[in-house]
C-alpha cells in the first residue's frame, strides 16, 4: 500500500512552507514577503517553489519579484489558511489539557547566550518553579538563530539584536562591543580603537540566510563616513569567527562578554566606544506568547529583569 506522495514522490508541505505562502499571498511580491519574515529573497523564493513541487502545482505567476496568484494558488491559500488556523488551536488544545508548564521548552541559543548570568537566573528560576517543565535548549548558529524561532522549532530564544519583525522580545541586558584581532595585528596593544583604525581591515561575513540588515547593523555598514565594510571569509558560528581572527584572515566585531566566553592563544579584544551597545533579547513569536510553557518562561524573565515586554516593529504575527 502507498503512504504519503505515492508513485508521485510528493510529500506533504511543512506548516512553515504554508505560512510563508500566506505571506506571499498577502504582499505578491518576492522581496516585501522575505523582508517581511527576515529571510533572504532567495531562500524564501526557494520555499515557495519546494512547495509547488511538493503540492505538484503551480501557485504563483512570476514576472520579476511582483507576482499573482494562479486561481489554483488562490484555492490552496485559502486551504493554507485552515491548515495553519487548524494547527493553532491544536497546540492551544493540547497546552489546556497538558496543564501549565508542563510537557516540553524548547529554547533557542545563539552561541553561549545561554551561559549569561541572566539567562542562567532566569532557566534556575523557571526550573525552581516548575519542576514538571522539560526544558531543552538548543544551540543555534547565525544562519538559523531566527528561521528557527520562526519555524516553530524552538519556542523562544536567547538571541541578539536588532530583531526581526513578526517577533516579540523582553530585553535582557546590554554590554559594550569589543573589536576582535590576532595577536599580531599592529592594533591589537592599543587600549581603545575608532572606526577610522579599523577602516582597512577585512570583517568576516555572514552566509547569504544571515539577514543582511542585522549584519550590516552590527559591523557598522555602511561607516559614518559613508565607506563600506570590506567583508572577507564567510563564517556559521562564534567558534569559527573567532578562529578566522586567529588566522589572521580578519577582524570581528563581538559583546565585551566575549573576552571571558572566548578566550583563544592568539586573540585580542580591543574596546571601540563607536560600535556601540550589543543588546541581548529573550524572544518568541506574538502567537504563543501566552502558552503555558512560553508564558512561565516570559514569567520567570520578567522577575529576573524586571522589564516589560518589547514588540518587534513590523510584526509578522501571522508567521
Amino acid at each position: 500500500m502507498s503512504t504519503g506522495g505515492g508513485s508521485s514522490g510528493k510529500r506533504e508541505p511543512s506548516l512553515h512552507q504554508l505560512r510563508l505562502f500566506l505571506v506571499l499571498a498577502q504582499e505578491l511580491h518576492f522581496g516585501r514577503a522575505a523582508a517581511r519574515v527576515y529571510v533572504t529573497q532567495p531562500a524564501f523564493s526557494q520555499q515557495i517553489r519546494s512547495l509547488e513541487q511538493r503540492l505538484g502545482v503551480v501557485l504563483v505567476e512570476r514576472g520579476g519579484r511582483n507576482v499573482r496568484l494562479t486561481a489554483v494558488g488562490q484555492s490552496i491559500a485559502e486551504e493554507a489558511r485552515a491548515v495553519v488556523d487548524a494547527m493553532t488551536r491544536l497546540r492551544q488544545a493540547a497546552d489546556r489539557h497538558a496543564g501549565p508548564a508542563r510537557g516540553l521548552l524548547r529554547i533557542g541559543s545563539l552561541g553561549a547566550e545561554a551561559a549569561m548570568p541572566y539567562a542562567q537566573a532566569i532557566l534556575a528560576d523557571l526550573r525552581g518553579r516548575h519542576p514538571d517543565l522539560e526544558i531543552e535548549v538548543r544551540n543555534l548558529t547565525f544562519v538559523d538563530m531566527f528561521s528557527t524561532l520562526l519555524s516553530g522549532e524552538v519556542d523562544a530564544a536567547f538571541l541578539r539584536g536588532p530583531l526581526p519583525g513578526g517577533m516579540q522580545s523582553l530585553h535582557l541586558a546590554s554590554e559594550t562591543r569589543v573589536v576582535c584581532l590576532a595577536d599580531d595585528d599592529p592594533l591589537a596593544d592599543r587600549e581603545t580603537l575608532t572606526l577610522g583604525h579599523l577602516a582597512d581591515r577585512t570583517v568576516v561575513d555572514m552566509p547569504p540566510e544571515v539577514p543582511r540588515a542585522w549584519w550590516n547593523h552590527l559591523t557598522v555598514n555602511p561607516r559614518p563616513d559613508g565607506t563600506r565594510v570590506r567583508f572577507g571569509p564567510v563564517v556559521r558560528d562564534t567558534e569559527a569567527m573567532v578562529l578566522a581572527v586567529t588566522q589572521g584572515r580578519a577582524i570581528t566585531f563581538l559583546p565585551a562578554a566575549a573576552r571571558r566566553l572566548y578566550p583563544r592563544v592568539g586573540l585580542t579584544y580591543v574596546d571601540c566606544p563607536e560600535l556601540g551597545l550589543s543588546t541581548a533579547e529573550l524572544a518568541w513569536l506574538p502567537h504563543n506568547r501566552d502558552e503555558p510553557a512560553v508564558s512561565a518562561l516570559r514569567e520567570a524573565a520578567r522577575r529576573t529583569v524586571r522589564q516589560p515586554d518589547v514588540p518587534v516593529p513590523d510584526s509578522a504575527s501571522d508567521v
